[in-house]
C-alpha cells in the first residue's frame, strides 16, 4: 500500500506549516502581495486550516497549513492528517526541515488520513499525494499504517461477513506473511482441549467458536503474549441487548483486531521477542443451547463461574485464553477488549482504560501513549471490590452483585486467571470513532495500537 506517499516530485506544491506562535514572523517574511492576501483572508494558523498562496502572476505558489506548536500533545501526528480529504488531487511536499520523529509523524498522519473503508462502496475521486519527508522512518510508517488499516477494515466489516472463521482467516493471512505457525481450535474441539468457557459463549451460534493461536520468534527472546477479545457479534445472549445497544456490536471484536494489528507490526519490524497471539473468537447468539443466567461454567484454569449476565460474555472467553497465556509465564502479557460500558461511562469513547498490578508497567505505557498521541488512563484493580464477585453457588460470579464499578469488577474477574507476578496489562477500549477527526474517520479504530507497539519495542530492547 502506498498510502499516497511518493518519492520526490519536481511539480510538488510546497506546504508551509505555520503555528500560532510563528504566525507573525511568517507573515512578516512574506512578499507584500502574499502578506496582504493572508491578512485579507483572515488566516490565523488554526490547526487544520489551509490558505492557498499566489505568486506574483496569480498562480499557486504554495499552501499555508495551520499546525499545532511542536510541544503539543499530538506530537505533529494529526497536523497533516486532514489534508488528503481537504486538498485537490496533486503532489505536495512539506517545505520545512523536520526532525526524524516529526517527519515520521507527519507521514504517518497523512497515511492514516487516506484511509477509507471501501469494501462495499467505492471511494469517489482521486486523493492527493505527499512527498516523503526526508527524515521519516518509512518502514515504521508503512507498518503502522498497514496495521491500522487492517484493524479498521476488520472492525468495520459487518458480522455477516466476519464471523469467527473469517477472523481466523485474517489471522492466518498475517501469519503466512510473516512465516508464523498458526493453529485454530474449532467448535467441540474446544471442549476436548479444555477451553470450556469459550465454547459455552459461542456454542449457540451457527458459526462455531474457535481459538486462534499464533506463535512467532526465537527461543530465548522475551516472551510477549497478546490476547484479544474476538466477539464477532454480540446479541447479548438470552439477556438480549436492546436494539440501540446491539447496533454496533460488529465492533465487539475490536480487541482482537487491535492485537492482530499489533502482532503484524511486531513481526514486520522483526522485534526480538518470542510472540504468542491468542484470540478467542465467538458470536454470542441465542438458541436452545445458549448459556443461561446463573448457569455455572467450568474454566480452563479450574475455578467455576456463575453466569451473572449472558451479556457479560467477553470476560468468559478471555478467562480461558488468559489462563493458557499465563501458563507460559510471559515477560509481558497484554489483553485488549471492548469489555465494559462502564469504562466508557467513566472515561468516554476516546480514552481507553488500563488496568495492571504493576505501577512501572503502567507508567511505561502512559509515557509511550503520550509520545505516540495514543493516550490511556489507569483505573485501579481495587481489591476491596473483589467481594462483589463472590457467589454462593460457584467459585466466583462473572458480574457480581450490583451496578457499581463495572469496569473494575470486570478487570478483577480477569485477574483471577493471571498470576500475581505476571506483568499483565488489561486494556478496556471502545475500538470505534463515533465522530470523525483528521486521520480518524468515524468507524473502527485500534485504540492503543501505537502505544502498545512502542511498549513492546522497548521491552524487546531492554
Amino acid at each position: 500500500m502506498s498510502f499516497q506517499l511518493v518519492d520526490a516530485a519536481a511539480d510538488a506544491v510546497p506546504l508551509h506549516p505555520i503555528s500560532k506562535p510563528t504566525l507573525a514572523d511568517w507573515l512578516a517574511g512574506l512578499p507584500g502581495h502574499q502578506r496582504g492576501w493572508a491578512e485579507r483572508a483572515g488566516f490565523k494558523a488554526e490547526p487544520g486550516s489551509t490558505l492557498l498562496l499566489p505568486d506574483a502572476a496569480g498562480e499557486l505558489a504554495g499552501i499555508a497549513v495551520g499546525v499545532e506548536p511542536p510541544d503539543h500533545a499530538d506530537r505533529g501526528l494529526w497536523a497533516y492528517a486532514g489534508l488528503p480529504e481537504a486538498l485537490p488531487p496533486g503532489r505536495y511536499r512539506i517545505a520545512a526541515a523536520l526532525e526524524r520523529d516529526t517527519a515520521t509523524n507527519a507521514a504517518l498522519g497523512w497515511a492514516l488520513g487516506t484511509y477509507g473503508f471501501a469494501r462495499y462502496k467505492a471511494r469517489k475521486g482521486e486523493l492527493p499525494s505527499l512527498v516523503w519527508p526526508a527524515e521519516a522512518d518509512r518502514g515504521h510508517v508503512q507498518r503502522a499504517a498497514e496495521a491500522t488499516a487492517l484493524a479498521r477494515d476488520l472492525i468495520n466489516t459487518p458480522a455477516a461477513d466476519l464471523g469467527p472463521a473469517e477472523l481466523a482467516a485474517a489471522a492466518r493471512a498475517v501469519a503466512e506473511r510473516h512465516g508464523a505457525p498458526l493453529a485454530v481450535i474449532v467448535g467441540d474441539d474446544l471442549l476436548a482441549n479444555n477451553y470450556p468457557a469459550i465454547h459455552a459463549v459461542g456454542r449457540a451460534s451457527a458459526k462455531p467458536p474457535c481459538l486462534i493461536d499464533l506463535r512467532w520468534g526465537r527461543d530465548g527472546d522475551p516472551k510477549v503474549t497478546l490476547v484479544g477479545k474476538g466477539v464477532c457479534f454480540d446479541s447479548g445472549g438470552l439477556d438480549i441487548k436492546a436494539s440501540a445497544g446491539m447496533r454496533l456490536m460488529k465492533k465487539d471484536m475490536g480487541g482482537a483486531a487491535t492485537v492482530l494489528a499489533l502482532a503484524a507490526m511486531v513481526m514486520g519490524a522483526g522485534l526480538k521477542v518470542r510472540l504468542r497471539l491468542l484470540i478467542p473468537a465467538v458470536e454470542n447468539m441465542i438458541a436452545g443451547n445458549a448459556m443461561r443466567p446463573l448457569d455455572v461454567l467450568p474454566t480452563r484454569k479450574g475455578p467455576t463461574v456463575e453466569v451473572g449476565n449472558t451479556d457479560a460474555e467477553g470476560r468468559l472467553i478471555l478467562c480461558d485464553a488468559l489462563a493458557e497465556a499465563d501458563t507460559e509465564q510471559p515477560t509481558l502479557l497484554i489483553d485488549c477488549a471492548t469489555l465494559t460500558g462502564a469504562a466508557r461511562v467513566a472515561l468516554g469513547p476516546e480514552l481507553p482504560v488500563a488496568f495492571t498490578r504493576h505501577d512501572a508497567l503502567y507508567d511505561a505505557l502512559a509515557r509511550h501513549g503520550a509520545a505516540t498521541a495514543d493516550p490511556v488512563w489507569r483505573l485501579p484493580l481495587w481489591p476491596g471490590y473483589r467481594r462483589l464477585l463472590d457467589s454462593k453457588t460457584a467459585d466466583l460470579s462473572s458480574t457480581g452483585d450490583g451496578p457499581h464499578a463495572g469496569a473494575i469488577t470486570a478487570a478483577l474477574f480477569l485477574s483471577e486467571f493471571v498470576s500475581a507476578d505476571t506483568p499483565w496489562l488489561h486494556l478496556d477500549m471502545m475500538a470505534w470513532n463515533n465522530r470523525a477527526r483528521p486521520g480518524r474517520p468515524e468507524g473502527g479504530e485500534p485504540q492503543t495500537l501505537r502505544a502498545l507497539y512502542a511498549l513492546v519495542q522497548a521491552h524487546a530492547a531492554a
